[in-house]
Formats: structure tokens, C-alpha cells, sequence
């Protein structure tokens, strides 16, 4: 199991380490890749009775990651929280990561499923939605 955990975490190193598509991986080895791959977000500690998830954020709160969990403790969606300070940034990571397909919309495509990419802005912020697309 550690070996296959470890081929799991080079594998997304690899490919990328900056578009968080962990949907379908377990709590602890999003834990593990987060500890890895992305130095820069510290796991916050939450309770919440409504919701399952982790919670990531930088230290000068500019993003935070949720990443929600089903009963399993398996990652069915991911929502990033950005500051509309890093948006140019962030479109471009979307832009380069992910296949363009509409305004604002990406689409991911990898182990045999679709994933859509979804950007919305907000007054003071920004959410990025990482879902199975429908």
C-alpha cells in the first residue's frame, strides 16, 4: 500500500502540482501530496456536523482549498477560495493545466473520467469548482 501511495504522489507531482484534481483520492493521501507538493498551504483544522472536508490555505490568505469528502473519506469535489488579488495568476495556471472550453470553463480528462473546471467570480473573491462533469 505505501508503494502504491508513493506512485500515486509522483505520479500527480508530475503531472501537475498545481490544479489540486485529487477528486477520487482518500483523505490521507490528499494529506500526503499537500505535504509534498504544496509546501505553501498549511491543513486547517475544522468541524463542521454539515460537511466532510479539508481545508488548506496559504499563509497570507490569499487561497484556501476545501476539498469535500464523501462518507468514505474519498474527495468527490474540490473548491478553491482565492483573493481577486491572484486572479490573473490563477487563470493563467487554469489556462496552461486545463483544455479551455467556454468562458470561465475547463474540462480535465484523466483515468477515463471528465472532470469540469469552473470559475466564478465573486465581489472580493473568486471560487474555482472542481467537480465529475454531469
Amino acid at each position: 500500500m505505501k508503494l502504491f501511495t508513493f506512485l500515486i504522489i509522483l505520479f500527480l507531482a508530475l503531472i501537475n502540482c498545481d490544479g489540486q484534481n485529487l477528486i477520487g483520492f482518500k483523505s490521507n493521501e490528499i494529506k500526503s501530496f499537500m505535504s509534498t507538493n504544496r509546501k505553501d498551504m498549511n491543513m486547517d483544522k475544522v468541524v463542521n456536523n454539515s460537511f466532510r472536508y479539508l481545508k488548506y490555505s496559504d499563509k497570507y490568505d490569499t487561497q484556501t482549498i476545501l476539498f469535500f469528502l464523501n462518507p468514505d473519506s474519498v474527495c468527490s469535489y474540490i473548491r478553491m477560495i482565492c483573493n481577486k488579488s491572484i486572479r490573473s495568476e490563477k487563470m493563467k495556471e487554469l489556462d496552461s493545466t486545463f483544455t479551455k472550453s467556454g468562458d470561465n470553463i475547463w474540462t480535465d480528462k484523466h483515468s477515463g473520467r471528465n472532470f469540469l473546471v469552473k470559475l466564478v467570480d465573486e465581489e472580493w473573491s473568486f471560487t474555482v469548482t472542481i467537480e465529475t462533469e454531469k
